[in-house]
């Protein structure tokens, strides 16, 4: 039995975002941003749906200057994208499973 889609991390942005995270311990908005080629208000939507899942962790650290956001997958996220990318593979592999009679 394969691992189900995710629909949270499926839609093609959300996608992009954890599997970029997946290879940082955490990112910048405004990159991210540049990244996906999005303006600033569709990340956050897309953010806001990764941190109601459990999936990102989004912090703006206090100091001096300007506040930059940071962001980073979660443990519940990276489990989730892992997840995720197996059943992708699967599909890519056998992209019509056998039926059982």
């Amino acid at each position: 039995m394969t691992e189900p889609f995710d629909e949270t991390i499926h839609a093609p942005n959300r996608l992009r975002i954890c599997a970029f995270l997946d290879a940082t311990s955490s990112t910048e908005f405004g990159v991210l941003r540049d990244l996906l080629g999005v303006a600033d208000s569709v990340l956050s939507k897309h953010l806001k749906v990764l941190q109601d899942a459990g999936y990102v962790d989004i912090a703006k650290p206090t100091g001096r200057g300007r506040v930059k956001t940071w962001v980073s997958l979660t443990p519940a996220g990276k489990a989730a994208y892992g997840r995720h990318v197996t059943a992708l593979r699967a599909l890519f592999e056998n992209p019509v499973p056998e039926r059982h009679s």
